[in-house]
């Protein structure tokens, strides 16, 4: 058995190369909150590890001149807590992210490995469908960009292909009065996997809901989007029957598994509750409330 081989590149060029020449057995490292757990459990021995912290690109926070934001793949939660402004425009993102683990864990895991992972359970995600996130992607190939509602493919898969490398997340600007929220459902008062997670965006004007995205986790092999569940906020004013109008999409939308932390009953049902107050925590945060 070979001995695992480390490299720590400081450009993603060189990145992308070592990976991509790694082969199968390669792995990335960002924060190693999974792959270390991992490889500790004998389930993985990586041939190779690519350390990307080093890389300035990928352990970076940038608001652009419009109002946006580029977040690196590699930028711990704990990290994107403390800027200044990311968590007014984006509350709900940054609260899917940091319910990742203990404090400890998220002082190194980043939104980029808990997309990266492919769980359907994985909190950053939800909220980052909702948000209507953009990721870059870079390989042998070059880069390309594709929403995060169609990167991953099903329990533990994603759209990467051989050699590429998640490089940041773009979140779009925020017209005046949006904010979202994000809620999940554990067995447990922390850390825990999620039963089912919901995040929803929305941008309210005059009382009434003129945009909206919903993301809804743990209940489909992937993070899905709901597009009816949105549609049936968007020209409310987020009365009880546009609420259970939405909250029914949530639901009908559920394919969830029975296991051991929750039924299919279960895990439908609450994906309709979960809708109902992340919906107006978000219109509550959209108005100043």
């Amino acid at each position: 058995m070979t001995d695992t081989q480390y490299v720590a590149p400081t450009t993603v060029d060189e990145a992308v190369s070592a990976y991509a020449a790694g082969g199968d057995t390669a792995r990335i490292l960002a924060g190693g909150t999974d792959l270390l757990v991992q490889m500790g459990a004998g389930m993985i021995r990586p041939g190779l590890i690519v350390d990307i912290k080093k890389i300035d690109e990928l352990n970076s926070v940038t608001e652009t001149a419009d109002g946006g934001f580029v977040v690196g793949a590699a930028v711990a939660g704990a990290v994107l807590a403390e800027h200044p402004t990311f968590g007014k425009v984006w509350p709900g993102v940054l609260e899917g992210l940091n319910l990742i683990g203990s404090t400890q864990v998220q002082g190194r895991a980043s939104a980029g490995g808990n997309l990266c992972n492919g769980s359907p359970a994985g909190d950053a995600v939800p909220a980052m469908v909702a948000a209507d996130a953009i990721v870059t992607i870079q390989g042998p190939k070059g880069r390309r960009e594709m929403a995060v509602a169609d990167f991953p493919t099903g329990p533990g898969r994603t759209s990467l292909e051989a050699g590429e490398i998640l490089i940041s997340f773009t979140l779009p600007p925020r017209p005046a009065g949006s904010s979202d929220a994000y809620l999940r459902m554990i067995p447990r008062t922390e850390m825990d996997i999620a039963v089912v997670g919901v995040g929803v965006s929305l941008t309210m004007e005059n009382g009434t809901c003129t945009a909206a995205r919903v993301g809804l986790g743990a209940v489909a092999p992937t993070v899905l989007l709901v597009e009816d569940a949105a549609n049936a906020l968007i020209g409310s004013t987020l009365d009880d029957a546009a609420l259970d109008t939405a909250a029914a999409a949530c639901s009908a939308a559920c394919n969830p598994i029975d296991d051991k932390r929750g039924t299919i009953a279960y895990r439908t049902k609450v994906a309709g509750v979960l809708l109902k107050r992340s919906a107006n925590i978000a219109a509550d945060r959209a108005k100043g409330v």
